[in-house]
C-alpha cells in the first residue's frame, strides 16, 4: 500500500485492506465445502468474458460498466451456488476488469472485494430464505420473494462499501457519502436481478447452461441501446458546451448567464407539467438563447455608452444569427424557435418580426422570462442585483404587454416551492483553464434597466440583458 499513498489517502487505504479482509474470509469455507467447481468456473470465464468485451470498449465517460452490465451473472452465480462459491465467481473477472484511473491495481482489488462482498450477502440471504429449492424446482412465484430479499442485500452491502469509499478517499461528509446511493442502484440493479434468476432457472432445467446463456443476449441489446443513447446525450452537451463557452469568452461580462436562463427555464417547463424531453429541449433552449452573439461583432456587445440606432440593429440580429447556427443540430427540436423569438413581446414590439401573443412559439415566451428575471438577479458591472421579489414583481407589471402572464406565474410558483439556487453566478466563474475577459467600465446604477437603452424606453420595459 505504501506506493500508493501518493494519491490515495492512507485512510481510504487502510478502509479498502478491511474490505479485502472480510472478502477474503467469506472465501474461506470454500475448502469446507463440497464445491461446483464445475459451474463456478464456467459463471466465472463467462463474467470475465463480459469483463473483456468492456475492455474493448472506448474509454470515456459512457463507455461500458461491465461490473453493472454484468450483474446477472453474478447474481445467477448467487442464485445457484453457495456463498463462498458464489463469491468466487467474481475474482477473474473483477480483477482483470478495465480501470481508467491509477492505481488500477488498487482500483481492480478494491471492485473485486466489494463485489465479492456484495454477492456472498446475496446468496447468502437467497439460501436462508430458501431459495435455492424454488430455483430448482422453478416454482414461481415463490422463487420471486428469496431473489428479491437477495437483491435487497446485494444493493444494501455495496451501498455501504461506496458510501464509505466516497467518505475515506473522497472526503465527502458522512452524512452525504451514502446520500441516494442505494435508491439509486436498486431499480437497475432489480432489473439484472430478474434476468439473473431467469438464467439460474434455465440453468437448472433439462436444457442446461446453454440456454441460461441466451438470458444475456437481449440483456446486452438492451445495455448497448441504453449506451449509444448517452453517448449520443454527451456529444449533445459538447455541443452545447462548446457554443456556450465561446459566447462567454466573447461577451463575458454575463458569464454564467446563459446556464441560469436554462435553469429558470427548465424550472417554468416542470412547473407548466412538460414531460421531460420538452423539458430538456427548454433547458437547451436557454442555454443556447444567446449564441447568435457570436455573429456579432465584439466591439458592439463591449462598447462603453450608448449603441447608434445602426449599432443597436446589428445587435438585434443576434436571435437571427443564432437560429441560423443551430438550424443543422436536430436533437435541439423546439429550443430553435426560442433561440430565434425569445426577445419577441406580447404586444407586437420586439423582434426580429413583431410577432404577437399566441404568434410567439411557447418556448420562446418562457425563455423570455427566464432571461429577463436573471438579468434583473444577477450584478452586473453597472448595477446591483435585485432581490427575487423585486425581480417577480416587475416580470408581474410587464405581464400581458412583454411577457406571457402564465409563464410568469409559473415561475413564481416554482421559485417560491424550490427558491432561487443558481448554479453558476455571472462574473465570478471562469472556465477552467480560462482567463476572463475584463468587464466594461462601470456605468452608473441609473443607467436604467437594460443596458443602451433609449431613455423613453426605460419605462416601458422590465429590466434585461443585453438585446
Amino acid at each position: 500500500m505504501g506506493s500508493m499513498r501518493g494519491s490515495i489517502p492512507p485512510r481510504a487505504c487502510f478502509y479498502v485492506a478491511c474490505v479485502v479482509l472480510g472478502a477474503g474470509v467469506c472465501l474461506v469455507p470454500l475448502s469446507d465445502l463440497r464445491t461446483p467447481w464445475a459451474a463456478i468456473a464456467l459463471l466465472a470465464v463467462l463474467y470475465a468474458g463480459c469483463e473483456q468485451i468492456n475492455r474493448w470498449r472506448p474509454a470515456g465517460r459512457y463507455a461500458l460498466q461491465g461490473m453493472g452490465t454484468f450483474f446477472p451473472v453474478l447474481l445467477a452465480g448467487a442464485f445457484l451456488l453457495p456463498p463462498p462459491a458464489a463469491a468466487l465467481v467474481v475474482l477473474p473477472g473483477a480483477l482483470l476488469s478495465r480501470v481508467e484511473q491509477r492505481p488500477r491495481w488498487l482500483r481492480r482489488v478494491w471492485r473485486a472485494a466489494r463485489l465479492v462482498l456484495g454477492v456472498w450477502a446475496a446468496s447468502r440471504v437467497h439460501w436462508a430464505l430458501g431459495g435455492r429449492d424454488a430455483v430448482v424446482e422453478a416454482d414461481f412465484p415463490y422463487a420471486l420473494g428469496p431473489a428479491g430479499a437477495a437483491v435487497l442485500a446485494f444493493c444494501a452491502v455495496l451501498t455501504v462499501l461506496d458510501g464509505g469509499i466516497l467518505a475515506t478517499a473522497e472526503r465527502v461528509p458522512l452524512r452525504a457519502a451514502w446520500r441516494g446511493l442505494f435508491t439509486r442502484s436498486l431499480a437497475p440493479v432489480a432489473v439484472h436481478g430478474l434476468a439473473g434468476l431467469m438464467m439460474a432457472v434455465l440453468w437448472r432445467s433439462p436444457y442446461g447452461p446453454v440456454a441460461a446463456l441466451l438470458v444475456l443476449l437481449p440483456m446486452y441489446v438492451s445495455w448497448w441501446v441504453f449506451a449509444q443513447y448517452h453517448r449520443e446525450r454527451g456529444a449533445h452537451q459538447a455541443t452545447i458546451r462548446a457554443l456556450v463557452q465561446a459566447v462567454d469568452i466573447k461577451d463575458g461580462y454575463t458569464r454564467g448567464h446563459s446556464e441560469r436562463v436554462g435553469q429558470a427555464s427548465m424550472m417554468i417547463a416542470r412547473e407548466l407539467g412538460m414531460d421531460d424531453e420538452r423539458a430538456e429541449a427548454l433547458r437547451f433552449a436557454g442555454i443556447l438563447h444567446d449564441v447568435g452573439k457570436l455573429g456579432v461583432p465584439t466591439r458592439l456587445l463591449r462598447k462603453d455608452g450608448p449603441l447608434t440606432p445602426q449599432e443597436r440593429r446589428v445587435i438585434e440580429l443576434h436571435p437571427e444569427y443564432g437560429h441560423e447556427m443551430v438550424r443543422g443540430i436536430g436533437f435541439l427540436g423546439e429550443a430553435r424557435s426560442a433561440i430565434l423569438h425569445h426577445h419577441e413581446r406580447l404586444d407586437g414590439s420586439g423582434y426580429p418580426y413583431g410577432l404577437t401573443g399566441r404568434q410567439i412559439p411557447e418556448f420562446a415566451r418562457v425563455v423570455a422570462v427566464a432571461d429577463a428575471f436573471d438579468a434583473m438577479t444577477s450584478t452586473r458591472s453597472y448595477r446591483r442585483a435585485r432581490p427575487v421579489a423585486a425581480a417577480l414583481e416587475e416580470l408581474g407589471r410587464c405581464a400581458g404587454a412583454q411577457f406571457d402572464p402564465r409563464m410568469v406565474e409559473a415561475l413564481a410558483l416554482a421559485l417560491g416551492r424550490e427558491g432561487w439556487h443558481p448554479a453558476v453566478t455571472a462574473d465570478e466563474t471562469p472556465l477552467c483553464g480560462e482567463v476572463p475577459p475584463p468587464a466594461p467600465p462601470a456605468r452608473p446604477l441609473s443607467s436604467g434597466p437594460e443596458e443602451h437603452r433609449k431613455p423613453e424606453e426605460h419605462r416601458k420595459s422590465v429590466d434585461g440583458a443585453r438585446p
